[in-house]
């Protein structure tokens, strides 16, 4: 018997732990004082004890390891969830989960949320990559929205957007961060920010 599949699976399991390894370093660099400042490829290749070109081989970019980061955390606070969100039946019940979803997922690592997010403002690439994450949990908003306006007629279609943009707002990092204050829970914020949706939705329009 040939000994290739062995060694090829061997070597996927080296390029897997590497990788972790890699996320690990600029998790643990993000998380340092100063972690914003000190993110970059060649300091996350020295703390992870490989190459910067394997760092690049990796990830392909700064902004790509970033992404690799938040798509770590997402995986790991329950986004994939959205799919049993949208199946549920009712579509305030969906609603409410929606925000316990993200409230869940922000609580995930609030100081790597926050410097990530801070970053994106000082790197125009690692700003679309966040942008395109922020319009993603937008059109969950959006689809469950579209449900609760063809059931119950709320909002009325020329508040629409707006109250799409308003969803949008109250499920975002920053508003769980800040109403959960310094060291409250963040996901216990969100039957809070539920109920504030409920009435933008009820009662936002003329």
């Amino acid at each position: 018997m040939s000994p290739r599949p062995y060694r090829l699976g061997q070597r996927q399991a080296t390029i897997e732990q590497t990788r972790a390894r890699i996320l690990a370093a600029t998790h643990q660099l993000l998380a340092a004082p100063g972690g914003t400042a000190g993110v970059t490829v060649e300091a996350v290749a020295r703390h992870a004890d490989v190459s910067r070109m394997t760092v690049y081989y990796q990830f392909g970019s700064k902004r790509g390891l970033i992404e690799a980061l938040f798509d770590d955390l997402a995986a790991r606070g329950g986004v994939g969830r959205m799919a049993e969100v949208h199946a549920l039946p009712e579509p305030d019940d969906a609603l409410r989960e929606l925000f316990a979803v993200f409230g869940t997922f922000w609580a995930t690592d609030r100081v790597i949320m926050r410097r990530v997010r801070s970053l994106a403002a000082l790197d125009g690439d690692l700003e679309q990559a966040v942008r395109a994450r922020d319009e993603w949990r937008r059109g969950h908003c959006r689809r469950i929205l579209e449900r609760i306006a063809a059931r119950s007629g709320r909002p009325p279609p020329e508040r629409f957007e707006v109250t799409v943009d308003v969803l949008h707002t109250l499920s975002g990092f920053e508003t769980y961060d800040t109403l959960a204050g310094a060291t409250g829970d963040v996901a216990a914020v969100a039957p809070l920010v539920h109920r504030v949706a409920r009435a933008a939705i009820d009662h936002l329009g003329p």
